[in-house]
């Protein structure tokens, strides 16, 4: 789900608002320049500077023109890369409830390994930006085989 401008006017507060609507474990950096995703973990990423284009699903996902204000939520076992960025272009990550992550690349012995991983993530409790009642709550819901 992409948020594009929602923190246009206060890129500065993306963590402390990631936090107040409880992703949590948060982290301030880049996005890696090579396909990675997180098997074990939801994650939010907010633009606080610069711009970027990220590719997001994977080889054949598709891309995205990021700026700062800009908000990325992504399920968990979606893979996403830096395409290319403006040398000042950081985000902050966080995690639904401050869960763990971690980094898989894709090997191809991997993928076979972490699918259940994946299917058990819980969905999160909150939107990162609205809590409760925001669209991520209506856009994610429970699957029927599940």
């Amino acid at each position: 789900m992409v948020y594009k401008g929602v923190l246009r006017d206060e890129p500065m507060e993306t963590e402390s608002i990631f936090n107040q609507n409880g992703w949590l474990n948060s982290w301030k950096n880049g996005v890696f320049s090579y396909h990675h995703y997180h098997s074990i973990a939801h994650e939010v990423l907010g633009v606080v500077s610069g711009s970027a284009v990220l590719q997001l699903g994977g080889e054949r996902g598709q891309k995205f023109e990021l700026a700062a204000g800009d908000v990325v939520v992504l399920p968990a076992g979606t893979g996403h890369k830096k395409i290319s960025a403006t040398s000042d272009f950081s985000v902050v990550g966080a995690y639904p409830g401050g869960m763990d992550y971690n980094l898989c690349t894709g090997e191809p012995d991997e993928r076979p390994r972490v699918l259940e991983d994946i299917r058990n993530v819980p969905l999160p409790g909150t939107d990162p930006l609205y809590g409760a009642r925001g669209p991520l709550m209506d856009a994610w819901t429970p699957s029927k085989d599940r």
